[in-house]
């Protein structure tokens, strides 16, 4: 049975079109495969002819068996005053041999004369040619009614008309397309509900996010009557981009309960908004909606207080639903709530009438109004936590610590040396680097790792700096941020001091300390 509203992913050609996205064919295929696993509807895999690259994926996706999907080619209209079976386009369209060509055409009198140069009468026949021709090829064909909704405003009874074209020559789906991405939720609802009473085909919604309200207008869309929504994957797009799937997914299918996905797909979409964000090479938005690190992290006291007791007291949903997470964060705005609650979820028993809570609580308070931040820095928190509790037996001792440079002809080297103590034995080392930090990380891993040969295998994954009080100049107070991996998991130190160099081998040691000690 097909669902009550169907998804349509362009990501891989209208995703593709956004600053800073790149994908190969290889890209293109793994993302179709990860799409198609978490069952959505149609795959939009390019534009034929275009570049070699949307070639290549087509060739690659007529060998594959898609188990939900149907994969889509997207084309234009026939070019004005060519006969619709000689022009190029089309030859290309169906050289990709997918079951699905989505067809572009204008809707907005203002580009029929003034970019297209053609006359309205010419336009609609375009249109019309295009996709009867597509159609008797055997292909399901989709329309997007470019500027549905602007030229609608201008030209109500012409832009109908070229949607009408479009059904009457026998498209599946006419998609209403806010091309410019400046309509309003009310301009949406109002006009797909004129194409509703007037058109007796499917309707679909091409949001954009100019204004934000991509994912807005989509909603209003369903709720006048579109049985089908475009948009990407974290929204990628031209400009501002596209409709949200990963948002506007979960609020079909949980705020409006419609039967969208598989069963237990839901589950894997946060993953699937890494995968794709992973494979674009693009930084993962911690505050994306849903699927974001921070969508259910709760820093508030009272509000920590208050999930302990009642999760859905402050989380609209269970984060399992979409794959994600509850995270209790810790700071100088914390209740013992945070507290008792990360601790648990570091692995340490504290009660909450213990005079440890306190201690706690009032350390990481003050450290915090020092500099301290350790939202990013949990496994410094499990080492404060751990002292505090006298559960965390130090490792190691660093006795002494000396950071130098010289210049050697035109180039500047810079050595350190560290001085450590390991049950009542000293070790010494002297190591080089290319910045001073660099230097220090080589020497104090170096006199460590004859005690302790798993530090082998720890490397330093990305070194953060923050000024703080920059009124203070050059004296001013520095927080470093560490993050450290042993190829399986990852953790963040954290370390301050006016002293770039002390902070740094503050954290330093509290990330080697960390893979020594944790839980």
């Amino acid at each position: 049975m097909k669902p009550e509203v169907e998804i349509y992913d362009t990501t891989l050609r209208d995703g593709s079109q956004g600053e800073g996205i790149n994908f190969s064919a290889r890209d293109k295929v793994r993302i179709a495969e990860k799409l198609d696993a978490f069952g959505i509807h149609y795959i939009e895999g390019g534009w034929p002819g275009s570049n070699p690259k949307d070639m290549e994926f087509f060739k690659q996706a007529a060998r594959r068996p898609w188990k939900n999907a149907r994969i889509a080619a997207f084309s234009m209209t026939r070019r004005k005053g060519m006969a619709v079976e000689n022009d190029a386009l089309m030859r290309q369209v169906l050289e990709a041999e997918t079951p699905v060509v989505t067809i572009v055409g204008k809707s907005w009198l203002l580009h029929v004369t003034e970019v297209l140069r053609a006359k309205p009468d010419e336009n609609l026949a375009m249109i019309a040619d295009t996709v009867r021709y597509l159609k008797d090829q055997g292909r399901t064909v989709i329309y997007d009614a470019e500027h549905a909704f602007d030229g609608y405003k201008e030209e109500p009874e012409y832009a109908l008309a070229t949607w009408a074209a479009a059904a009457r020559a026998g498209a599946e789906c006419i998609v209403l397309c806010d091309t410019n991405g400046g309509s309003l939720p009310r301009d949406i609802a109002r006009i797909v509900g004129v194409a509703k009473e007037k058109l007796n085909t499917r309707l679909g919604i091409h949001t954009h996010n100019d204004c934000g309200l991509g994912v807005a207008n989509g909603l209003a869309a369903v709720e006048a009557g579109a049985t089908q929504i475009q948009g990407t994957i974290n929204g990628y797009g031209e400009r501002t981009g596209n409709c949200n799937l990963t948002s506007i997914i979960p609020l079909l299918a949980l705020k409006m309960n419609l039967p969208i996905l598989p069963a237990g797909s839901l589950a894997r979409l946060k993953e699937l908004s890494e995968f794709v964000n992973e494979i674009a090479n693009i930084r993962h938005d911690p505050r994306q909606p849903w699927v974001g690190q921070t969508a259910f992290a709760h820093k508030g006291g009272m509000h920590v207080h208050a999930i302990d007791r009642v999760a859905r007291s402050y989380e609209h949903i269970n984060p399992a639903a979409v794959g994600n997470t509850r995270r209790v964060l810790v700071s100088d705005m914390s209740g013992r709530t945070n507290i008792l609650l990360k601790a648990k979820e570091l692995g340490f028993k504290l009660a909450a009438d213990a005079p440890e809570t306190r201690t706690i609580t009032d350390q990481i308070k003050r450290r915090e109004n020092e500099g301290y931040e350790y939202e990013a820095a949990e496994a410094s928190l499990a080492l404060l936590i751990g002292r505090a509790l006298k559960e965390t037996k130090l490792p190691f001792t660093v006795n002494a610590y000396h950071v130098s440079m010289r210049r050697d002809g035109a180039s500047s080297i810079c050595e350190a040396t560290v001085k450590v103590r390991v049950n009542n034995e000293n070790g010494h080392t002297v190591a080089e680097g290319d910045g001073p930090v660099n230097a220090l990380d080589k020497a104090l891993r170096t006199a460590l790792v004859k005690f302790y040969p798993q530090l082998k295998d720890i490397t330093l994954t990305d070194y953060k700096v923050r000024i703080l009080e920059t009124s203070t100049g050059t004296g001013a107070r520095t927080r470093v941020l560490i993050h450290t991996s042993d190829g399986r998991q990852e953790w963040g130190t954290v370390g301050v001091s006016e002293n770039i160099i002390e902070a740094s081998l503050q954290a330093l040691v509290d990330s080697l300390e960390y893979a020594l000690t944790r839980k």
